[in-house]
């Protein structure tokens, strides 16, 4: 009984809560539809509040762009009538324009019939003028004989010999005119470049001291039985001359290169303190394969100092060597800067390139810096030198002809025998006394004048040329040739002189004639 009513009681119980369950699933469905009535109705406000406001938008939108459209639309309007009016502008002007050509045309007419009409009375009167012109042609022949042709060739002849005399005069005036200034020129233009180029005075010897610092060295370079003095000499190629001279060892050498190998070599053996002929011939070998280093360091120094770039290694080389060589004691790197500069100076007057006067200046002896490695006078090696390393003909001429060996073919070889002879010739540039030089240019001109027909005789070119003037009427052509042969076999007999003299034999025949 109690089992029954329980279980009664749950499906009561279970009744009860599905129809309560159902209940508020009504209820809440009841409540999700009233919920959802209200969404829908407030989404239908707002979508007419979007729908009026999008229209109201629109409608602002249209009237903003009808407006715009209205504007442009009286903009255009108003520039096509302003165009319109423009053209007939434009129009008005061309039909005045065309009135007035038919007027200048109706005028250009009227003109055109007054010219024919002066033309015509032209051609008449030139008719007329030119029969006169004849009739006085013909009246002149029978005055005076001669026919036409022969007048005008009379007259022809009468101009061209008076055209000729007046050339010759004014031709004589200018060669006159030049020639005073001329020199005067050359000499302005010759102490202005020195003035222009400082120089220092040359001291050049055959031999160089070295200082010691005690005379106990003296025996030390001497060594056992003179071995060591002996293998210096023999390394090196110089004579060591060692005497009473306090503190003081002499080395004598007329190659200033081997010089200035032994004396480095000498210096740093005294350093070092090891002095034996082993020792010796090495330090002799190192500082003969450093002096090529040092040759070519001066040269490109001195390219660098004369402003003379783009040369060829070989003729660094030899520029460098010529720090080592002298002529008269004058030293021919300093020599060869020197012509440089001068050249250079005197170009930049003229108005040469001073770049090729300087090159030419700094290249002219380098002939010298060859030895026994070619032939030839030192002019005519540097010019072979040159073209071996492909300098310019131009160039190649000049240090060719500085001496006047060969025909010079340009002014820059002029300039460079004018600077070398300054160079050459200043105070103080060579070691050789006033008295001396003096004496040697004298001795020249004195040979030359001892000849018979010889007018004057001029030494120049620091003695390396000897120039003669003779009489015309004396010597001829074929005698003044072999005048210069008997004074260069006399000086050759009678002088000692270094290197090479040119004897130059100038006849020159002149007529004048003086109008009274």
């Amino acid at each position: 009984m109690q089992y029954l009513i329980g279980s009664v009681a749950v499906v009561l119980a279970f009744f009860l809560g599905f129809i309560l369950h159902k209940t508020l699933v009504a209820r809440e469905r009841k409540g999700a539809l009233s919920e959802v009535e209200r969404i829908l109705g407030e989404g239908r406000r707002e979508a007419e509040t979007i729908k009026k406001e999008a229209l109201l938008e629109g409608r602002e939108i249209i009237a903003s762009e009808r407006a715009a459209q209205l504007e442009r639309l009286r903009q255009s309007q108003s520039e096509h009538d302003r165009r319109e009016n423009s053209l007939n502008r434009q129009m008005e002007q061309i039909h005045r324009q065309g009135e007035a050509q038919e007027a200048r045309a109706e005028s250009l007419k009227g003109l055109e019939t007054v010219l024919a009409e002066r033309e015509q009375a032209l051609n008449a009167k030139h008719q007329r003028a030119s029969k006169l012109l004849e009739e006085h042609n013909q009246r002149l022949e029978e005055i005076s004989m001669l026919s036409r042709e022969e007048a005008r060739n009379l007259l022809l002849a009468n101009l061209r010999e008076e055209a000729r005399h007046e050339a010759a005069r004014i031709t004589r005036g200018i060669i006159e005119e030049a020639e005073r200034g001329a020199e005067e020129k050359a000499t302005m233009i010759l102490s202005t470049s020195v003035q222009r180029c400082a120089a220092n005075h040359v001291v050049e010897n055959c031999v160089s001291v070295v200082n010691l610092a005690s005379d106990e060295l003296k025996g030390r370079i001497i060594g056992r039985e003179g071995r060591n003095i002996r293998a210096f000499e023999n390394a090196t190629g110089v004579d060591v001359v060692i005497d009473d001279t306090p503190e003081a060892v002499v080395l004598s050498c007329f190659d200033p290169v081997r010089r200035e190998v032994a004396r480095q070599s000498l210096e740093k053996l005294i350093t070092d303190g090891r002095i034996h002929p082993g020792r010796i011939e090495g330090v002799v070998q190192k500082i003969q394969a450093d002096m090529d280093k040092n040759i070519r360091r001066l040269g490109n120094e001195l390219s660098l100092e004369a402003n003379v770039p783009g040369l060829h290694s070989q003729l660094i080389r030899h520029l460098g060597r010529l720090r080592y060589r002298t002529s008269y004691g004058q030293n021919m790197y300093q020599h060869s800067l020197e012509v440089a500069h001068i050249c250079g100076l005197m170009a930049s007057e003229l108005k040469l390139d001073p770049g090729i006067a300087r090159r030419v200046g700094l290249l002219h002896d380098i002939g010298k810096a060859t030895d026994q490695e070619l032939e030839g006078s030192h002019a005519i090696v540097g010019m072979e030198l040159a073209r071996r390393y492909d300098e310019q003909v131009l160039i190649c001429n000049a240090i060719g002809a500085h001496h006047e060996e060969i025909e010079p073919n340009s002014l820059y070889a002029v300039l460079v025998q004018a600077a070398d002879a300054v160079s050459s010739a200043r105070p103080g540039a060579r070691r050789e006394t006033l008295e001396l030089y003096i004496r040697r240019l004298h001795k020249l001109e004195a040979i030359a004048d001892s000849f018979e027909g010889v007018g004057k005789s001029y030494a120049i070119q620091a003695g390396r040329e000897l120039r003669i003037a003779v009489k015309p009427e004396q010597i001829d052509d074929m005698g003044a040739a072999d005048l210069a042969r008997d004074v260069a076999r006399r000086i050759e007999s009678e002088m000692e002189y270094p290197g090479q003299i040119k004897v130059t034999v100038i006849r020159e025949v002149r007529a004048s004639e003086t109008a009274r």
